[in-house]
């Protein structure tokens, strides 16, 4: 098996907060590092899936693949009705 190399890390978190993480450790039988490293690990790849999107949403902006905001506002509005557009599309 191998050893990944880590790094300790420390942080100033509000008391309320790691209380649900000492909470949330005993009801897993799981220490608070190893709940902080799954929460911290999901957040980093949450926001880089987001950058990801935004640097694609930017290309595509560059490019002029938009929808007019005035067609996505009338999808929009037509939700609450008992016939809705179709989604509006950059074709």
């Amino acid at each position: 098996m191998s050893t990944v190399e880590t790094r300790v890390m420390t942080a100033h978190i509000p008391i309320p907060l790691a209380d649900r993480v000492d909470q949330l450790a005993n009801r897993l039988e799981r220490s608070r590092g190893w709940i902080v490293k799954q929460a911290l690990s999901s957040f980093v790849e949450q926001e880089e899936h987001r950058y990801r999107m935004t640097l694609e949403a930017l290309s595509d902006v560059d490019s002029g693949r938009t929808i007019d905001h005035g067609t996505v506002e009338a999808w929009v509005d037509s939700l609450d009705t008992d016939l809705p557009l179709s989604a509006p599309s950059c074709e």
